[in-house]
């Protein structure tokens, strides 16, 4: 059969969770021994050896200035329908001849609407509820994800399929201990580190996070630990910058930027932990990143966390700053829990790949190629 896929989130330069998501999803699917086709559509150019070109492989450039997705991807798989379509990080099309397959990642959206701006949140809405009435078979990064899209947006469970997402094949421990000095002294961390990696947005709980570590420093015979909050800037978080200002943590909370996939493994075994306190995951990609660098986690207790996280974490009450605090004393002072976490954490990654992540969805593009007709 011919797969259509809808790469465009893979080439984004600077790529979050879903963007990556497409990527190594993409790769996977293409390293399967398999006789079947594939379609990449693009709304720019990828870059040079991006994805494999081979005989089975066809890369389709077909930019366009706006609404790409609606207007020019449809129009595409409307005139050239490939047998199946995937949607992995986006909305399908409003229109296709071609029975689909998409993954919806959560639906924090519903869970914590106040951590949206208005009109994402109606996008959100109305992208998930098409997206999962359109398609023949719905793939939900988690059960708990699976779970949220069949109690709200009555999907049947049998038309949601979960398929556990992989973490960064390269990723692993770095012991090299110039090579994490070099990298302190570039985001200006000048001892043990507490880390939590992603884009500011209120979802991600931050603003908790940044009192329970004013807390651990009232506590704390040192006065060297730092809190890292790496990422871009997303929304809404101007709050946090004047909250860091307040509680006067200046130097002592640090916000990094964007950080290089080249420094992200070394400056994950650097940390003293990495503290995952979301309000709402579909998934969580850090906790496995964590585990994939030796980094001991502290993570929520809510949404599909302690699913992802296993028996590798201490789970926290993400509304509850000083259970927060108390997980990062715990850690700072235990030496021997923190090599547990770790040991854990080796065992639980085990859990999750690229290539299983890749049969699954396989299946359900053969599953519906089968019964299209």
């Amino acid at each position: 059969m011919l797969i259509g896929i809808d790469a465009s989130r893979a080439t984004i330069a600077r790529r979050t969770g879903t963007e990556l998501y497409s990527l190594r999803l993409i790769e996977a699917l293409l390293s399967l021994d398999t006789p079947h086709r594939f379609r990449l559509y693009f709304n720019q150019p990828p870059a040079r050896g991006l994805f494999v070109a081979d005989d089975r492989v066809e890369l389709r450039a077909i930019p366009f200035p706006r609404l790409w997705t609606h207007l020019r991807l449809g129009l595409e798989v409307m005139t050239r329908p490939p047998d199946v379509l995937f949607v992995p990080s986006h909305v399908l099309p409003l229109f296709t001849r071609s029975p689909a397959v998409v993954t919806v990642h959560d639906l924090g959206y519903l869970h914590f609407p106040q951590a949206h701006p208005p009109r994402q949140r109606r996008y959100l809405n109305w992208s998930t509820r098409h997206n999962a009435r359109a398609a023949r078979v719905v793939l939900a990064d988690s059960q708990a994800t699976k779970a949220d899209l069949a109690a709200h947006h009555d999907i049947p469970a049998g038309k949601i399929m979960v398929a556990y997402p992989g973490y960064e094949p390269d990723l692993a421990p770095v012991s090299d201990a110039q090579a994490i000095a070099d990298v302190k002294r570039r985001y200006g961390i000048r001892g043990d580190y507490f880390l939590h990696v992603g884009t500011l947005q209120p979802r991600k709980n931050l603003a908790r996070l940044v009192r329970a570590f004013a807390n651990l420093l009232a506590t704390a015979p040192r006065s060297d630990v730092q809190l890292v909050l790496a990422g871009k800037k997303g929304w809404l978080y101007g709050d946090l910058f004047r909250q860091v200002r307040r509680l006067e943590l200046e130097g002592c909370v640090i916000f990094s930027g964007y950080v290089d996939d080249a420094d992200k493994a070394t400056l994950l075994s650097g940390a003293l932990a990495y503290v995952f306190p979301s309000l709402y995951e579909g998934f969580g990609f850090p906790a496995l990143e964590a585990q994939a660098c030796d980094t001991p986690l502290i993570s929520a207790n809510t949404s599909s966390l302690p699913e992802v996280a296993g028996d590798a974490a201490l789970l926290i009450d993400p509304l509850d700053v000083d259970d927060m605090a108390e997980a990062m004393s715990r850690l700072l002072n235990d030496a021997a829990l923190r090599a547990d976490l770790v040991a854990r954490g080796r065992r639980n990654r085990q859990r999750f790949s690229w290539r299983a992540c890749a049969e699954t969805v396989m299946q359900a593009l053969k599953a519906i190629h089968t019964t299209k007709d």
